[in-house]
């Protein structure tokens, strides 16, 4: 049995949606945490990613929480709320309530925690500076729980590199592959390793967008979004975890 076993759950965030392979899987930084862990113990580490695309905190919980403690990991990463922070009327206090009710599940298992803040999408989403308003108390609140409870705690909201428009897809609501990169090193870094030496960290700015540009986004991005939230559906519905038992990441060297 390897010595980490680390499980990760949340939402696209988690899952990696942004960081696109060529064979149409998604990587992301929990894929690059178990891979940068891996490299800096040069020991294979046993790793499973429960998280899914477009889940609320409740369902994420409630889906899971307990199939990843019962897996038995040393590290469980968790994040989750991101979702319902861009609706209307979110409901900052309970889902702060949930996270630490979720963290002390963790704890009581025998499981170490990593509690994360997802980055900043804001400056370029619509009515961004609200959701940004909401991140901000979100990750103040959250940063407290950890400290409250003794436990890790990535807050990659204030790192302000990832705010910046080169760090994220075409959608602007999922990080691209450096802004995965940025994420896993902040991870790494928050528990104690160095990310490896061969990952690119930083992105030259990218041009502001035209009006044309504006108006091709809100036609492939905004407004499937809307209309996804008008009928109920999800992103992630129908899919499944990527890896839902684990899977043992070797060291590259």
């Amino acid at each position: 049995m390897a010595v980490i076993r680390y499980v990760a759950i949340g939402d696209s965030f988690t899952e990696g949606v942004g960081d696109e392979q060529p064979d149409g899987s998604v990587r992301g930084w929990a894929d690059l945490v178990a891979q940068g862990l891996a490299d800096a113990t040069g020991e294979p580490i046993e790793y499973a990613n429960l998280a899914i695309r477009g889940r609320l905190l409740a369902p994420i919980l409630a889906e899971q929480l307990e199939p990843a403690i019962a897996l038995g990991p040393t590290l469980l990463s968790f994040n989750g709320g991101g979702n319902d922070m861009l609706r209307p009327g979110t409901d900052v206090p309970s889902i702060i309530s949930d996270t630490e009710g979720a963290l002390r599940r963790i704890q009581s298992a025998g499981i170490e925690p990593l509690l994360l803040a997802g980055a900043n999408p804001t400056a370029g989403l619509p009515n961004g500076s609200t959701v940004s308003k909401k991140g901000s108390e979100l990750t103040a609140a959250a940063g407290a729980v950890a400290e409250r409870l003794g436990i890790r705690f990535s807050n990659n909201w204030s790192d302000p590199e990832l705010a910046l428009s080169q760090y994220w897809s075409r959608d602007r609501l999922h990080l691209a592959p450096v802004g995965h990169h940025r994420v896993a090193a902040n991870v790494l870094r928050t528990l104690g390793y160095d990310a490896p030496a061969d990952w690119v960290l930083t992105a030259e700015p990218l041009a502001v967008p035209t009006m044309r540009d504006q108006l091709q986004y809100t036609r492939e991005h905004v407004l499937p979004w809307i209309g996804r939230r008008l009928t109920g559906r999800s992103s992630g519905d129908g899919r499944t975890a990527k890896y839902a038992e684990f899977v043992t990441v070797a060291p590259r060297r």
